[in-house]
């Protein structure tokens, strides 16, 4: 009997595999951390064969923990850091560079190229986003250009590009290559009216159409092949969603106008905007939020920010001024405030909705008065306003005015963080019972396409409150605070010439 869906969840600095039960509760996980490399300021890497080989030990470690049988599992669903760059070689199975994470920022000045080129506006036309060192495109382009056995693989066919939800397929499966909208939407290569790939885009940065992953719905019962080996061969992979729309759909936000939060590594906020791609004119994403079997793609505004739980990670392994996340939580809560300091984390420039390449990580406002617990709820703090001008744009651009916000990611374990959110929002923020919410919506995308839930109002109904933060700061105050944001963000900007 079927009585689990699996998810493999694989983020900017872990690895992990959930089981769900039908009713959405998480009944095995197991996690192992990945490391990060930052071989120069700017450039982020990572290992993708520590990322297969960690895929591999957290799927068998969470059946053998938990004693479940692989026969009682029913699909799996993938889902993943979304922009990270993997090229490898078919023919060998190896990766042919490190993979260009997310944050990294050595395609900065191609981008400023293909803003100046093109212009920017045909970049959000055709594919809602910006020419920005987040997305996949670029980061393929400079592997092209500057890495030898890249180039090579790719003028003999044997070079595959995808991001890390391909790579892990195509190992999982025995050589099947292939992504999903939510994912293909992240590279400026994908085209959001014709949801395929740009001719015209991969000729602006020279990369070949055979390097690209097939494209294939989010949720789909075909899947995305059997699992060849280990102890959930012949589990069939069903689903393939970015981590951040795989967010979106296990909080349930299935209708135009709900929205939700996560707080992770970075912080990312998404509202469904139904069947209509929305363009922004605030500085905002358009992207394809999930495609179900037989239907239309859904879509999705979507404000990201690059640096939340990392910038905790970053205060405590490289400043060594906690020694842990709930040390930093505590020492914030021991001041009222922030003390007049701000924390303005643009390690990797500013994204939405700034979008300032140029920007630099800044801490404004200390005086002597101002101590480390001062400096740890700044830290606290920082993806809270960042998060508020998110919502703001997202406001303008879609005129929908949020009622609540609901949230999820390792960061609302902060209790402090979530009431300072719902003050600075003026609404409610509602945190889920099952908080796992980014591999439970890759289950759910999984457990769809083999009727293991029969539509989406089961799914809609899985979801309950867990706690919720409402607002209570006075407008003085909060206006007071925000105006003190933007002061700090502004002296962040044109540090990098």
């Amino acid at each position: 009997m079927r009585r689990y869906i699996g998810a493999l969840d694989q983020g900017t600095t872990s690895t992990r595999f959930l089981l769900f039960d039908a009713q959405g509760r998480p009944r095995a996980c197991a996690r192992k951390e990945l490391a990060q490399s930052y071989p120069r300021p700017g450039w982020v890497e990572h290992d993708a064969a520590a990322i297969l080989a960690d895929a591999r030990e957290v799927m068998a470690r969470a059946l053998a923990d938990a004693g479940i049988a692989p026969a009682e599992v029913g699909a799996v669903g993938i889902t993943n850091q979304r922009e990270t760059t993997v090229v490898w070689d078919r023919t060998t199975g190896e990766p042919l560079h490190p993979a260009l994470v997310w944050q990294d920022t050595r395609t900065r000045g191609a981008c400023e190229d293909l803003e100046r080129r093109y212009g920017l506006e045909d970049w959000r036309t055709r594919t809602g986003l910006p020419p920005a060192t987040y997305f996949s495109g670029p980061k393929l382009a400079w592997l092209l250009e500057h890495s030898g056995p890249v180039a090579a693989a790719a003028r003999e066919g044997r070079a595959a590009f995808g991001t890390v939800d391909a790579w892990l397929i195509w190992n999982l499966t025995g050589g099947v290559h292939a992504t999903d909208p939510t994912n293909a939407s992240r590279t400026l290569l994908f085209n959001l009216k014709t949801l395929d790939w740009d001719p015209e885009l991969l000729g602006r940065m020279g990369i070949p159409r055979d390097l690209l992953p097939e494209l294939r719905p989010s949720s789909t019962p075909d899947g995305y092949g059997p699992i060849r080996e280990g102890p959930l061969q012949g589990v069939p992979v069903c689903a393939a969603l970015g981590d951040q729309q795989a967010a979106l759909f296990g909080q349930a936000c299935f209708e135009p106008g709900e929205a939700k939060n996560t707080y992770g590594t970075g912080c990312f906020l998404l509202m469904n905007t139904g069947g209509v791609a929305v363009p922004s004119t605030h500085g905002l994403l358009t992207t394809v939020a999930c495609q179900l079997p037989g239907q239309p793609a859904q879509y999705a505004l979507e404000g990201s920010i690059a640096h939340a739980g990392s910038l905790v990670q970053w205060a405590r392994d490289r400043l060594a001024l906690v020694g842990s996340a709930g040390e930093l939580d505590a020492l914030a809560g021991t001041v009222a405030d922030n003390g007049g300091v701000y924390f303005v984390p643009a390690f990797s420039g500013l994204f939405a909705p700034y979008w300032r390449a140029d920007a630099r990580g800044v801490i404004a406002g200390l005086t002597a008065f101002a101590g480390r617990a001062h400096l740890c709820r700044a830290i606290l703090e920082a993806a809270a306003f960042q998060t508020r001008a998110l919502v703001e744009a997202m406001a303008a651009d879609s005129g929908v005015a949020l009622k609540a916000l609901k949230v999820d990611g390792g960061m609302t374990a902060s209790a402090l963080l979530m009431q300072f959110q719902a003050d600075l929002l003026g609404v409610p923020v509602r945190l889920p019972a099952v908080t796992e919410t980014t591999a439970l919506g890759a289950a759910y995308a999984a457990g769809l396409a083999v009727g293991f839930w029969k539509g989406l109002p089961e799914l809609r109904e899985n979801w309950a409150e867990a706690a919720a933060w409402r607002p209570a700061m006075a407008e003085g105050v909060r206006a007071g605070l925000c105006a003190g944001w933007e002061k700090a963000v502004a002296r962040s900007l044109g540090w990098e010439a």
